[in-house]
């Protein structure tokens, strides 16, 4: 180690100063820190110049540190050596990142930029890779596929912050480092599913909404309100019942290997199991048609109950164009064919069958 300070005598007096080897590692002591440098007191072997991007990410330095650097280029043109603290804490960093990986050991990390990919991230002097994929329940930035800012917007929020992580993929002649926060919780989660089962209220946090529904945060386990499972009405856009951040209660109705299936809905009433009973088979109705298929048309005949009048109730045989006999959220008279209320379906005859010319 460098232990004497270098005088200009000994610079002027050739003999005394050893020149050193690229690749060598050697270890000095900080001279000076600037904004753009480092300069290093290598003994022996002279002054060692850091340039600041071989520094390394997030470390501070100050005049007195001892550390250790590997040799880039053994003379510049003003007499001194280039290093890299970088490199050198980068081929310890390897050995020290396959020992974890090893031993399957969760590490804590803290990402210093992010991508639409995932989080980079520098460990032991190593740069790595978080991939999107990789990351928890808690923190994977649910929000549509096509919404990139949004997504970038949710994996910056987390640079910074620290990480638990295992080492998923290690490969030194790749220069590949992969991590995974899935990983490092997975053993807490698999005790946390043995807790839960099909029926159970559980408490959440929504962590996005999407068009077919909801995912929700259950102590770190990731759950589903499918659009059909957030209400009793139908639900065309599950933003307007909930929002990122919301508290919810809900049930689970089915539980995966890596999700719960639940449902919001199933915590109250059916609604429809009480309008229902006001409908008789053979009985005249009103509705709103609220969609028109090939095969029909869906209708609105109390708030939390739709019926169905099939193609072959319209007149005309199958051959009639329900586009051409109904109008959407126009009003129309039925007959009430059947009522199956396992099922929890209604069929409709139309009242009056002269289609629309």
């Amino acid at each position: 180690m460098a232990k004497a300070t270098v005088t200009m005598d000994d610079l002027l007096a050739g003999d005394s100063v050893k020149q050193p080897v690229a690749g060598e590692v050697v270890t000095g002591t900080v001279l000076t820190v600037k904004k753009h440098e480092v300069l290093l007191d290598l003994g022996p072997l002279g002054v060692g110049f850091v340039p600041r991007r071989e520094v390394g990410f997030g470390r501070a330095l100050q005049a007195g540190d001892e550390v250790t650097a590997s040799v880039v280029d053994p003379e510049l043109d003003n007499g001194y050596s280039l290093l890299s603290l970088r490199k050198a804490a980068k081929d310890r960093g390897w050995e020290e990142v396959q020992a974890k990986m090893d031993a399957e050991e969760i590490i804590e990390v803290s990402p210093y930029d992010a991508n639409r990919g995932g989080m980079l991230v520098e460990y032991e002097g190593v740069r790595g890779f978080l991939p999107v994929s990789q990351l928890s329940a808690e923190h994977y930035p649910r929000v549509g596929s096509a919404d990139k800012d949004e997504i970038l917007s949710r994996l910056n929020a987390l640079v910074g912050k620290t990480l638990k992580v295992r080492i998923l993929d290690c490969d030194r002649k790749a220069n590949k480092l992969i991590f995974s926060e899935k990983e490092a919780i997975k053993d807490g989660l698999a005790a946390r599913f043995e807790t839960l089962k099909v029926g159970d209220t559980v408490k959440g946090v929504v962590t996005g909404v999407v068009d077919f529904g909801a995912f929700v945060n259950v102590d770190g386990i990731e759950g589903l309100v499918h659009i059909s499972e957030i209400s009793w009405e139908r639900v065309n856009n599950p933003s307007d019942y909930v929002k990122v951040g919301q508290n919810i209660e809900a049930k689970i109705i089915s539980i995966d290997k890596e999700r719960l299936s639940l449902s919001m809905k199933q915590l109250t009433q059916d609604p429809w199991l009480d309008e229902v009973e006001q409908f008789e088979k053979g009985k005249k109705v009103e509705g709103t048609i609220t969609r028109i298929t090939p095969f029909g048309a869906f209708v609105q005949i109390s708030p939390a109950v739709e019926a169905l009048v099939h193609i072959s109730e319209l007149g005309g045989g199958e051959g009639v164009d329900p586009e051409k006999v109904f109008t959407l959220n126009e009003r129309k008279e039925f007959t009430v064919l059947d009522i199956d209320k396992d099922s929890r379906k209604i069929s409709l005859s139309l009242l009056d069958k002269k289609t629309k010319k």
